[in-house]
């Protein structure tokens, strides 16, 4: 990766990538500044069959203690970082990089008079990472309201897949084969004052549904297809609390797994003050969660956490 060393660095720790701040290291790291040098280096991962992932906020990614081998690439420069609305057309089109916030994104189309996607306020990501999980609510999906997305092929080249090319499933999305740069999204013409004033309201209720945001925590599992919450089925089970190694469900609400401080604040030790190993306390969590779940209400939950 010589060629590409302006914005490949080896061996880096995805700690400082994810929202839970554990983790192993990854073979490369890519920031690619513009998408000339993100074909290029796919075309090179390519012809020297390196796996390659893509990380967004990291808010939903579990990374291994022992660490990736290949490559993770972050679309974190301003390249992919850009929202574009033509304020002079009727047409309720905008544009997001892949980079972009979520948060970042409602809050613009908002100002634009756009909505349709202020329920999704407080869902943590990147356009990119909710895309590919269809990222949603009980009601809403980002997917719905997806015009066509660009996507770099792992060989190179690009794509643009209009909405009747994408499937998006429960939590889910064909968008997973490829690299995504940007979507549109047709949205639906609003007054900026009421958008704002729901946006506003869905923002206090998930926060209030949700535990000291500085806590390093996740979302550790998807609301069934049924609609039923995993929280209420956690509860359901009496497993609100419980504690594997220094991993917690949280008492605030269930569906959310804490961390417990590293020893002098390292987030990138890979254990804990107790000396046991996080990442493998937090899968041992889920697999008890589920167990129980499965055991008492034979209902079968799933992870919304990615495991590297």
């Amino acid at each position: 990766m010589e060629e590409f060393r302006s914005f490949v660095r080896s061996n880096v720790c995805l700690a400082d990538y994810t929202r839970l701040g554990i983790g192993g290291t990854v073979e490369y790291f890519a920031e690619p500044e513009s998408e000339s040098q993100l074909l290029l280096l796919l075309d090179r991962c390519r012809y020297r069959n390196l796996s390659v992932r893509v990380i967004g906020a990291g808010s939903n990614v579990l990374v291994p203690n022992k660490g990736l081998a290949g490559i993770v690439i972050s679309l974190n420069k301003p390249a992919f970082c850009t929202i574009e609305h033509n304020a002079s057309s009727r047409e309720p089109l905008i544009t997001a990089g892949a980079g972009v916030k979520l948060v970042q994104f409602i809050t613009e189309a908002v100002t634009f008079g756009l909505g349709g996607v202020e329920g999704l306020i407080g869902i943590p990501g990147t356009i990119g990472g909710v895309l590919c999980d269809n990222a949603g609510t009980s009601n809403d999906n980002i997917g719905q309201w997806v015009e066509s997305v660009r996507v770099a092929n792992l060989d190179g080249t690009i794509s643009t897949l209009s909405k009747n090319e994408i499937t998006f499933g429960y939590r889910s999305s064909s968008l997973d084969t490829g690299v995504i740069l940007s979507a549109v999204f047709r949205l639906e013409l609003d007054d900026v004052s009421e958008l704002s004033k729901r946006m506003q309201k869905f923002w206090i209720v998930r926060k209030s549904q949700q535990p000291d945001s500085g806590l390093r925590l996740v979302m550790a599992f998807n609301s069934t297809k049924t609609g039923t919450s995993a929280s209420d089925l956690i509860d359901q089970v009496n497993l609100k609390g419980t504690q594997i190694g220094g991993a917690v469900i949280s008492d605030h609400n269930s569906n959310f797994i804490i961390v417990e401080p590293a020893i002098n604040g390292n987030k990138n030790s890979e254990q804990n003050n107790s000396g046991r190993d996080i990442v493998n306390d937090i899968k041992r969590l889920i697999q008890l969660v589920q167990d129980r779940i499965l055991e008492k209400t034979d209902v079968e939950i799933e992870p919304s956490l990615r495991v590297w």
